[in-house]
């Protein structure tokens, strides 16, 4: 049995997926690594990019990840004051699973693209898969 911060693993055979699962899970926390992957972007740069998210929830994820010392957080004294985010070594250790996450995505869509082509003569994806699509694709 392995204890990492307040969760316990049993160490089975699928223990590392899980443990990984735990740090990236969620609908937002796999996208924010993804953008800060390239770049330190700005807390309301984030939210332009992730025009679905609430500010609440951006807060939440952005914080939750930085308590796994996933990204960092650096706050500059100005007025306005500055936030910048930033992958830490641990989150930077990511990019191979966030760039394949984004492969086995974009390759999925597309094959979900041509299968409802294929069977319906015209795609008829689901709204949440349409607006996964790049512009043309659906």
């Amino acid at each position: 049995m392995q204890k990492l911060g307040s969760k316990t693993y049993d160490c089975a055979v699928g223990c590392p997926v899980e443990a990984t699962l735990d740090l990236i899970d969620g609908k937002w926390k796999g996208v924010i690594l993804y953008h800060l992957l390239d770049d330190t972007i700005r807390f309301n740069e984030l939210k332009r990019r992730l025009s679905r998210i609430t500010q609440r929830m951006l807060t939440r994820q952005l914080r939750e990840l930085e308590a796994d010392g996933l990204i960092h957080r650096e706050v500059y004294a100005e007025v306005p004051p500055r936030v910048e985010y930033s992958l830490t070594a641990l989150g930077r250790s990511l990019e191979p699973v966030v760039r394949m996450l984004w492969t086995w995505g974009n390759q999925y869509l597309a094959t979900e693209a041509a299968r409802a082509g294929a069977v319906n003569g015209a795609v008829s994806l689901s709204p949440r898969v349409r607006r996964s699509l790049p512009a043309g694709r659906a």
